[in-house]
């Protein structure tokens, strides 16, 4: 059975302040652990009302501190944001706290709108085009301490300096993303819950492009989707109506706390609002355990996905633990003491 982690981006709702959205995620990260995930990563956003993850690097650290053998990462920091040596140098305090459980998993986009990405970036260099690119062999060649002799960065040790960086991953929704994560020869995440580009093509074209490096032998794709499972369909559907509304809303710029299903059901749509959710559905996999995977088993089977990663924005914190549970049940986890 295809490998199953989780991704967080802690959910703030209209009923929950950004406090407890935290809070609910320390308290799914300890389920996921018991259930027998492989991994548990956790966003970086910045200035939306509807997600408290703003800082994965210190979330992780309280989440490894409170789970036992569950990998924690990021999905991931938004290197547009930080120094590598910044990143480099957290990441490695972390695993040195728990060695052999963290990933490093790098975003190309800023996680936000354009004021607030300026003023995370203002006192930096900030340069006119996309310099994810120049920012990610600053971090390699820190890690690698490979700068030529007469760099100013040559001295540099990224501390502490008896701690490997951890395995890199690269997330994308896009083909250039794969073929930057088969280029350098790292883990690749697609985020099929929000792209749209074809989620076979660019795994498929990851895996064939795909180079050994230091950090990977073989390529290993994660497929990254949004999933709602409950235990009937009536259930699902009324929980996946959270989801439908925030999606409608995101699309006409209303970045707003997440609504309850009540609340959705009430909302007036027009035929264009549900044509619209209608087309947004093929990103979105609703229903029991077995309708579910009968929507989700041929994605993964088309992209050859080693593991799937699944977020969900379902707004009664019960009901998203439910989710997981039915989920892990579904996809033959092992449950752990």
């Amino acid at each position: 059975m295809t490998a199953l982690s989780v991704l967080d981006l802690s959910p703030v709702t209209s009923a929950t302040t950004g406090a407890m959205a935290l809070r609910n995620t320390l308290d799914l990260a300890r389920l996921a652990d018991r259930l027998g995930y492989v991994r548990y990563w956790v966003a970086e956003h910045h200035n939306l009302p509807n997600i408290a993850s703003a800082a994965p690097d210190i979330m992780m650290g309280q989440i490894a501190a409170m789970t036992k053998t569950i990998r924690v990462g990021s999905g991931g920091v938004m290197l547009p944001n930080h120094a590598p040596l910044m990143v480099a140098e957290r990441f490695k305090v972390l695993e040195a706290l728990f060695p052999d459980r963290i990933d490093l998993g790098l975003g190309r986009a800023p996680g936000t709108d354009q004021l607030t990405s300026y003023a995370l970036r203002r006192r930096q260099n900030i340069a006119a085009d996309d310099d994810f690119l120049e920012r990610f062999q600053e971090l390699v060649l820190l890690e690698s301490r490979e700068f030529p002799d007469n760099h100013p960065y040559h001295a540099i040790k990224a501390m502490p300096v008896d701690v490997k960086l951890p395995p890199i991953w690269l997330l994308g929704s896009s083909d250039y993303s794969a073929q930057l994560a088969a280029a350098v020869g790292s883990g690749f995440a697609f985020a099929h819950h929000f792209a749209t580009h074809d989620a076979t093509t660019a795994m498929r074209d990851y895996r064939a492009r795909f180079r050994p490096s230091a950090w990977r032998d073989q390529p290993y794709a994660i497929l990254a989707v949004h999933a709602v499972c409950a235990d009937t369909e009536a259930e699902a559907e009324r929980l996946a109506s959270t989801i439908d509304l925030n999606f409608l809303r995101r699309e006409t710029g209303q970045f707003m706390p997440l609504s309850s299903p009540e609340e959705a059901a009430a909302y007036p749509y027009t035929d264009a609002d549900r044509a619209r959710i209608a087309r947004n559905r093929a990103r979105l996999f609703v229903g029991t355990p077995v309708t579910l995977m009968e929507k989700l088993q041929p994605l993964i089977d088309s992209t050859a996905a080693d593991e799937v990663m699944v977020t969900s924005f379902i707004f009664d914190h019960e009901a998203r633990k439910r989710s997981y549970e039915l989920l892990a049940q579904t996809f033959g986890l092992i449950a752990r003491d």
